[in-house]
């Protein structure tokens, strides 16, 4: 099977069922097929062949769900980007995968015309380019082998560079079959889609839904944070399956009144990944929706989803933290050292991906970076990262990604970045040595971080150091910049 088979066996299948709900409509599994095809038409038209790499530049759109989708039926690779990337962090993404097409929004084509935007990237509009062919002019679906790439999803790099983790038609499915199966999806579910499409949380939004012929609502990126709202939506559109990171339910649960009255009476269940949920929030929820499944789910964007656990009335007596679980997706987990009950966690199986695009393929074992325990009960917890990696608000970031852009201002002569406080309180703090007399100010570092970065990669302090403490090996020594935040010169 193939992912863009999915879409099209539910379009034969049940061609009316709604297939993508949004505010701006409903749409069938019939007309999401259908403009599929016109894009499939157009990408064949304009050249793109199996293996070329299409840029998808947007908002959660349905056009950008069916340009997926086109783009796999004539076998090539799409690279979702959120639409809260500014252009140059864009261009950085097309210099890393050169793609055949860029295709961009309203919003991404005013960003790029406002740029000097190279002929290198090819740029096209979603409306202009479903008028370049038609349905009928689209090309058999691409028969791909499953170890295929199907997909990049771009993450922080630590060199300052994105970096693009490529995804096969046999990693995706691997766990989408699984998740699907496990949830116990079917057409009669309405599933959220919380993360955008450049976050792998969104892959069981989407594929989840095709598989099972169900519909999938798309929450626009900006309630993806309001609390209300999302409380009011979980409701009005009666979603049965939520999947989100920890840190939009504990808001929702703080400050939108998602606890207040009876459960949503559609939701049978909620599913979350991505950072810890504590352990008191965790029983807060479970006490108030007994009736609906939880499960926590792990798994860096490498391996999609490689362990799961489910919570239970059980865990309403423990303090420990939420156990991560055992494997899932047909993976197999084990910790390093051998035989140790706490070291980093390995993966292999079928949902670890093809590589890094533009670097050799990716052979054996997935080591994950992040540590975990193995609790008495044979249940994997997560521990923390063994290197610099940090999680804020769900989104994995590497902070030399961040800490390149600082480093790059003219009044700065080096920088380390920080993460400060947990949950819905962790900031990024900026560590920097000044180049000169000039004092490095807050606002000018913001502003370069906002047209290199994504939105959830703007620091929200910085604080200007005689120096950048040293750890005995020589690298910077961020927990000591942290502990020594009281001292330092806020900006």
């Amino acid at each position: 099977m193939r992912l863009h088979q999915l879409v099209i066996d539910s379009a034969r299948r049940s061609p009316e069922a709604p297939a993508v709900r949004s505010p701006q409509g409903v749409y069938s599994y019939r007309e999401l097929d259908a403009l599929a095809d016109r894009y499939a038409a157009a990408l064949h038209r304009r050249g793109v062949r199996p293996g070329d790499r299409v840029v998808l530049w947007s908002h959660k759109t349905l056009e950008a769900i069916a340009l997926m989708q086109g783009a796999l039926r004539v076998g090539a690779i799409y690279a979702p980007v959120s639409a809260a990337n500014p252009a140059a962090r864009v261009l950085r993404i097309s210099d890393s995968c050169s793609p055949a097409l860029v295709v961009a929004d309203g919003d991404g084509l005013r960003r790029a015309h406002a740029t000097d935007w190279p002929a290198s990237a090819p740029l096209v509009g979603f409306a202009d380019l479903a008028q370049e062919a038609g349905t009928d002019d689209a090309p058999p679906a691409y028969e791909n082998e499953p170890d295929d790439p199907a997909y990049i999803l771009y993450t922080s790099g630590s060199t300052g560079e994105p970096k693009g983790v490529c995804i096969s038609h046999r990693n995706a499915l691997s766990f989408i079959r699984w998740a699907t199966a496990e949830i116990g999806v079917t057409p009669d579910d309405r599933l959220s889609n919380h993360a955008p499409f450049n976050f792998d949380l969104s892959v069981f939004d989407l594929y989840a839904a095709f598989l099972a012929g169900a519909s999938v609502f798309l929450v626009p990126e900006g309630l993806a944070y309001d609390p209300v709202q999302l409380g009011a939506l979980l409701r009005r559109e009666e979603i049965s399956v939520w999947y989100s990171v920890p840190s939009a339910l504990t808001l929702m649960m703080q400050r939108g009144d998602l606890l207040a009255g009876d459960p949503p009476k559609a939701l049978r269940a909620c599913v979350f990944a991505g950072e810890p949920f504590p352990i008191q929030q965790v029983h807060e929820l479970r006490k108030a929706w007994p009736d609906v499944r939880m499960y926590n789910w792990y798994g860096p964007t490498e391996t999609n989803v490689c362990t799961s656990y489910e919570v239970t009335d059980r865990d309403l007596g423990s303090t420990r933290a939420l156990p991560i679980g055992t494997a899932v997706s047909g993976d197999l987990i084990r910790l390093h050292p051998p035989r140790s009950r706490e070291g980093e966690i390995v993966v292999t199986g079928p949902t670890v991906m093809l590589g890094y695009w533009g670097q050799e393929p990716h052979k054996g074992a997935y080591f994950t970076g992040d540590i975990g325990r193995m609790g008495a009960d044979g249940m994997l917890e997560y521990v923390g990262r063994r290197d610099h990696m940090v999680k804020v608000r769900g989104h994995r970031i590497e902070l030399g990604d961040i800490e390149a852009v600082v480093a790059d201002a003219p009044t700065v002569s080096s920088a380390a970045c920080a993460v400060v406080g947990t949950g819905l309180d962790a900031k990024l703090h900026a560590f920097v040595v000044a180049s000169g007399d000039e004092r490095p100010g807050l606002l000018d570092l913001k502003r370069d971080c906002a047209t290199r970065l994504p939105l959830y990669m703007v620091i929200d302090a910085v604080h200007v150091v005689p120096e950048l403490p040293l750890t005995a090996n020589g690298k910077t020594d961020r927990p000591a910049l942290v502990a020594a935040l009281a001292d330092s010169d806020p900006r």
